[in-house]
């Protein structure tokens, strides 16, 4: 099974990080604007359509105000197995550590899916670093 992290810093407050994150109907809008160009809910669920034409269901499975994290899964497509996780943490005075993780198979899509996230997580860093 492929794990791959991604951990960046951003020059905002947890709070208002986890409050963008944690508006799972919001992606293509508060978070990572056109890399998702569309986020539509579904009963414990979201469909997300990508700037590159994909479309996605992930299920939900966790959501954490405590400890900041939620937890999603990408059901169908080229998956047998795809679980990942967003969690948001303090990092000193007004910073913070957002660190996204999946998990997935098959194991061939792991070069894929890494050079989607490292350009998820630069969108979601320009739009959320404090200007």
């Amino acid at each position: 099974m492929a794990s791959i992290r991604k951990e960046i810093s951003i020059e905002a407050p947890p709070e208002d990080v986890w409050d963008a994150v944690r508006d799972v109907g919001a992606l293509h809008t508060r978070l990572v604007p056109g890399f998702v160009v569309d986020t539509r809910l579904e009963d414990g669920a979201r469909i997300v359509t990508f700037g590159n034409g994909t479309v996605a269901r992930e299920l939900i499975v966790d959501l954490d105000d405590e400890a900041r994290r939620l937890v999603w899964s990408v059901v169908g497509g080229r998956f047998t197995h795809h679980n990942a996780s967003a969690q948001v943490f303090a990092d000193g005075d007004g910073r913070t550590r957002f660190v996204w993780t999946a998990d997935l198979l098959p194991h061939d899509l792991a070069r894929d899916i890494e050079a989607l996230m490292e350009q998820g997580s630069a969108v979601l860093k320009h739009t959320l670093d404090r200007r």
